[in-house]
């Protein structure tokens, strides 16, 4: 008996961009939380970003629900994370 493992990745295709550098300190900067709007990713986003400004001196912590939580981010939501130092994204059930 013969068996065959595929592998579905294509290597031809290029990656759709590159990870940001790593921030030095999150002192001073702003920090984007987009949630699919679960009350379990509410409640851990908001004491996560309190964390992030008492413990580690973050300047601004911004909050940001998608309309569709299935769905990628709204485009308003989007444009508006290019002025963030950093953005978390995750889902709570």
């Amino acid at each position: 008996m013969t068996i065959r493992v595929l592998d579905p990745t294509n290597e031809a295709a290029p990656p759709a961009g590159q990870p940001a550098q790593r921030l030095i300190s999150l002192r001073g900067t702003t920090i984007g939380f987009v949630s699919n709007g679960k009350e379990g990713a509410k409640e851990f986003f908001t004491h996560l970003g309190r964390m992030l400004e008492t413990e580690h001196g973050v300047a601004k912590v911004v909050h940001r629900v998608k309309s569709n939580y299935s769905a990628p981010a709204d485009k308003h939501i989007v444009d508006e994370m290019r002025s963030w130092h950093a953005v978390v994204t995750g889902i709570g059930d």
